[in-house]
């Protein structure tokens, strides 16, 4: 039989009082565990956005790269990519690379007779890229800031300028404008190759995003080449978030 049948009064009370305390702790630890889960949750959110912040790997669009080539003489130029991803748009055609006739004023010519101020493309690619330092600007501020930045990087005021009045109107309406020149990220994604050899290679790939708030970051120095010789200039640039 049954022991609790033999027990008296006092011994029941005190086993319900066991088997309650029981339960509470059981419940107790439940509420330890769910409590604990939640805060692993909402840390991992936490670091995600941290790590995003600073590296992002994704599917993202590198836009408008454009190509210029300034020979000191007039040369016929091949220019092949090797890009981490696919070719969306070129222009003039890509087809297994460009081969055209280069002015030192830096008109290209192609085998048809038609004349281009650069080599355009665009495409889709996986890579990391480093937002661990950079510039956070306000968004009025932006064009200024562009034409100081650029001029530090090497471009002149006429590749400048279109690189401004490409990227400015999606920028200049932001409270904030957090921006970083990525270098051997875009480089190792986005392979170029140039024959005959410059003499001197200028990339400008510019990452950023918008925000509402200011954004502390490090500042990037900013460095360019010395431009001489046969020279090669290439900027474009992606909104990462």
């Amino acid at each position: 039989m049954d022991d609790e049948y033999y027990m008296t009064e006092e011994q029941r009370i005190q086993l319900e009082m066991d088997k309650a305390e029981k339960k509470k702790g059981k419940e107790k630890w439940k509420r330890i565990i769910v409590w604990a889960i939640a805060v692993i949750a909402v840390l991992a959110i936490i670091w995600f956005a941290f790590l995003r912040d600073l590296y992002y790997e994704m599917n993202y669009t590198v836009r408008k790269p454009v190509i210029y080539l300034y020979p000191e003489d007039t040369t016929e130029v091949s220019v092949t990519l090797d890009i981490n991803g696919d070719l969306t748009t070129t222009y003039p055609k890509y087809e297994n690379g460009w081969t055209v006739t280069a002015d030192p004023d830096g008109t290209l010519t192609d085998d048809l007779g038609k004349s281009y101020n650069y080599l355009y493309w665009e495409a889709e690619t996986d890579a990391t890229f480093d937002m661990s330092e950079g510039f956070c600007v306000k968004g009025s501020e932006t064009a200024e800031f562009l034409e100081n930045a650029l001029s530090e990087l090497g471009l002149t005021r006429r590749e400048a300028n279109e690189f401004i009045v490409y990227w400015l109107p999606l920028m200049e309406g932001n409270e904030y404008n957090v921006i970083s020149f990525q270098s051997e990220a875009y480089t190792d994604n986005a392979k170029l190759y140039v024959n005959p050899e410059p003499d001197t290679l200028i990339r400008v790939f510019m990452t950023w995003y918008g925000s509402k708030k200011p954004v502390e970051i490090k500042e990037q120095k900013l460095t360019a080449p010395e431009r001489k010789g046969f020279t090669v200039v290439e900027w474009g640039g992606s909104m990462v978030k």
